[in-house]
């Protein structure tokens, strides 16, 4: 295991802090300290309110004794109680409204941990046919009123792998989004190392969100996703990326970064990568890999939380000196504590989303592509309402435990469904002190600098 961050003591110390004071003592309540004032976190519409003197008090005593009919008559009292934000009644048959494509199922390189078992998803290695694109692009606009937004994802394996299929699906989309008088966003995620000038100028035409899979710099990334014959991929992708990162306007280029034990030196990443230019930067946990290698565990999580803070003082740093830093986790956070983000699933796999494969069968999201547990039907027969709402019932957070217990519940929404199916909920307290954190940070930007711009 290799543990090769260094944080200040500083913040390994807050992150401790954190993480013993975002354990869940109700699912009524949450107290929040670390600001001017301390807050008040209440689930029930992921409400926040500043608390103080004797009121302060009652609650974290009733919290700290598990005193639930207590808690419950104070919120009364201060007039904090509210009908159900959340419905525990399971969505039913929702309308689609975004598809990602496994337009490649292979790829060109070997990474050490994919999830899609080296791109061919378990299966032969294959690439989608243009005519399964098309059908998959007619299920998701077909049904779309007049005026609404749906969003095309390729994804692989390597997506550019297949090209010609990508750059046709597209042109068509563009065309019957226009007969329908609808909008269609586009997005890829990409390794990288087959990208071209060409490639740019077409994402930049059609406005493309691309992501691009970086696990860090020069070798910390090589050691994690090299070629298939072992070579090291990172300067093939620099070198490819700059058309793209010069390029940006319609179209923006981000780097997601999958973390695992062997590369949590997140800061000196994210300062790096905000360097050359990509218009965001978010990190991801690896939970599940196909071959179980690089999973992070708990002591692995406890050292991504500190590097996490780290980023995000960094980030409360810069806001306060009027200069941007696209940390996309941070952005995504605290936009979603500023709108009072309360759901109750935690993305809309199998419900608004769904993956399509080569195959034309229809899965929860493009991670199940080739998995029973996520069938959701298949392109000739349509959406399988039966097993879309069994789903939509079974995953619902009311449905999850220890979720029901939990004061994060309505901002997590349960957790990945892929992670959480395959290897239970590992990264509950990692999530609770990140979200802690970050609500505090809310508190301290709203005070120190209102009006900033996510």
């Amino acid at each position: 295991m290799h543990l090769t961050a260094e944080i200040e003591p500083a913040v390994s110390r807050l992150a401790g802090t954190i993480a013993t004071q975002s354990r869940p003592k109700s699912p009524s309540a949450h107290l929040i300290k670390g600001g001017r004032q301390s807050q008040l976190f209440i689930p029930n519409g992921s409400r926040l309110y500043a608390v103080a003197g004797d009121i302060e008090q009652r609650i974290s005593r009733a919290l700290d004794a598990g005193d639930e009919a207590e808690l419950q008559d104070l919120l009364v009292r201060c007039g904090l109680s509210a009908p159900d934000y959340v419905d525990n009644t399971p969505l039913e048959s929702p309308r689609l409204y975004a598809l990602s494509l496994a337009i490649a199922q292979k790829c060109n390189m070997g990474c050490t941990y994919c999830y899609a078992d080296q791109g061919s998803f378990g299966g032969q290695a294959k690439s989608m046919s243009l005519e399964t694109a098309l059908r998959a692009i007619d299920l998701l606009m077909d049904e779309c009123p007049e005026g609404e937004k749906v969003q095309l994802t390729f994804l692989g394996g390597e997506p550019l792998a297949n090209r010609k299929a990508l750059t046709e699906a597209t042109a068509y989309a563009v065309s019957k989004a226009e007969k329908k008088k609808i909008k269609v966003g586009f997005s890829i995620t990409t390794n990288g190392t087959m990208v071209t000038e060409a490639d740019a100028r077409f994402f930049e035409e059609y406005g493309f969100a691309v992501t691009v899979s970086l696990d860090g710099i020069g070798k910390s990334h090589d050691l994690q996703r090299p070629m298939k014959g072992g070579k090291g991929s990172f300067d093939l992708i620099m070198k490819n990326l700059g058309p793209l990162l010069a390029m940006q306007g319609k179209m923006q280029v981000s780097a997601r970064v999958t973390v695992t034990p062997r590369n949590l030196d997140l800061p000196v990443m994210l300062d790096e990568f905000i360097r050359m230019g990509f218009h965001s930067v978010g990190f991801s946990p690896l939970l599940r890999s196909m071959n179980g290698r690089d999973e992070m565990g708990k002591e692995e999580l406890s050292v991504l939380l500190e590097n996490m803070i780290a980023c995000g003082l960094n980030f409360e740093k810069s806001v306060l000196a009027g200069k941007r830093y696209p940390f996309l986790n941070m952005v995504n956070a605290l936009k979603e504590i500023s709108k009072g983000t309360h759901r109750p699933y935690p993305c809309g796999a199998g419900a608004g989303y769904m993956g399509v494969s080569a195959d034309e069968e229809l899965f929860a999201c493009h991670r199940f592509v080739n998995e029973d547990e996520g069938k959701m039907g298949n392109l000739s027969d349509g959406i399988d309402a039966t097993l879309q709402n069994n789903w939509l019932s079974s995953r619902h957070v009311g449905n999850q435990s220890p979720c029901t217990q939990c004061w994060a519940r309505y901002l997590c929404g349960g957790g990945c469904h892929h992670e959480v199916i395959a290897k239970g909920r590992l990264s509950c307290d990692y999530i609770r002190a990140w979200l802690h954190y970050t609500i505090q940070a809310h508190e301290r930007l709203s005070r120190l600098a209102p009006g900033w711009n996510m």
